[in-house]
């Protein structure tokens, strides 16, 4: 066995189930954050802000929060002329958020976000798989010495990018997640289909402590990818973190459809769907999260769900199936698993 202290890991043992936070992004434009700003550089110049927002999720019910990080490797931090700030960038997010979890008064997680490079892997782009491993590898330093848990690695496409971050992960003594968005006909822009997350770094380390989706297009599309990777494989730990709703553009802005009342819907849904990490990715407020911990706190486990039942209580899918031909072979593909 490994070493490596895995809060995460008795978090899930002790409880079962798990509350991720809710957006980031969302709720710092709520706070004053302008379009092309690089949200990582508020943990140096409104430190109070990202405190708040941690605080907020946290008296909401989070279990797990989220560093403000996710842009924060030095291809990303580069577009702001900050890449030789990487590792005070991200130790500094991971110390307001270890603050914020240390006086809480019950174990919460410290997750250090970690988004994709933006960067193509050879052949498709001119990064090389040990360029992806070193940038992750200096973004995760930081935040392991900031006082992360876990290296939270998500939003991704990529196969190959995931597993440069696991490897990174494994190289900075962190244990890690990671989360593929299922945007593009129900896979990853990069083609990986929800079934197929498991597999993706399960050799490297240990192998990650939970996989699963975020983000994608609206939250019964993301429903739909968490019914194909619990069928795939019902004994995995899955993660689901998504959308509020649908988003809507209303003149140049995006407005999620999603209400308290439906996300608590999506929360007992993701659980009897088998999710044991359920958070709320863009749109999702601390209004939202507090309606979907009182729901996983009196939830009555219920049937798995079926396409039908989500888009009843959800809404219509945005998207095609992964499968592409509709949700009846899906539906025999689970049962199968």
């Amino acid at each position: 066995m490994t070493a490596v202290a895995n809060p995460l890991a008795d978090l899930l043992a002790e409880k079962g189930v798990l509350l991720a936070d809710g957006a980031t992004g969302t709720n710092l434009f709520a706070m004053g954050l302008e379009a092309g700003e690089a949200p990582e550089l508020w943990n140096e110049t409104y430190p109070e802000r990202i405190t708040k927002l941690h605080q907020d999720f946290v008296d909401a019910g989070a279990d797990i929060i989220l560093t403000n990080t996710f842009g924060g490797t030095r291809h990303r931090m580069k577009l702001h002329h900050a890449q030789d700030r990487v590792h005070s960038l991200n130790k500094t997010a991971a110390e307001i958020a270890r603050a914020v979890a240390d006086k809480a008064g019950r174990k919460v997680i410290v997750a250090g976000s970690v988004g994709p490079t933006g960067e193509l892997l050879i052949p498709l782009g001119a990064m090389t798989y040990e360029e992806a491993v070193a940038s992750f590898a200096e973004q995760m330093e930081g935040l392991k010495a900031g006082g992360a848990d876990v290296a939270w690695i998500e939003t991704m496409s990529s196969p190959d990018e995931i597993r440069a971050a696991a490897e990174a992960a494994i190289k900075t003594g962190l244990p890690y997640t990671y989360t593929g968005s299922f945007d593009t006909a129900g896979k990853t822009m990069m083609g990986l289909h929800p079934r197929d997350i498991h597999g993706v770094s399960s050799d490297v380390g240990e192998g990650p402590i939970a996989v699963g989706a975020n983000c994608g297009v609206g939250a019964s599309d993301i429903l739909s990818s968490l019914l194909d990777m619990t069928g795939a494989d019902p004994s995995a730990t899955v993660i689901v973190k998504g959308n509020c709703g649908i988003p809507e553009y209303r003149g140049a802005e995006i407005h999620y459809s999603g209400t308290p009342p439906l996300m608590a819907d999506y929360a007992r849904l993701a659980r009897d769907a088998g999710a044991r990490i359920i958070g709320g990715c863009c749109g999702t407020s601390c209004d939202h999260l507090a309606a979907m911990r009182q729901a996983l706190d009196e939830h009555t486990p219920g049937p798995r769900p079926t396409l039908e039942m989500i888009v009843e209580k959800i809404g219509p899918l945005r998207n095609k199936t992964a499968d592409e031909s509709g949700a009846q072979p899906a539906r025999e593909r689970r049962r199968r698993g």
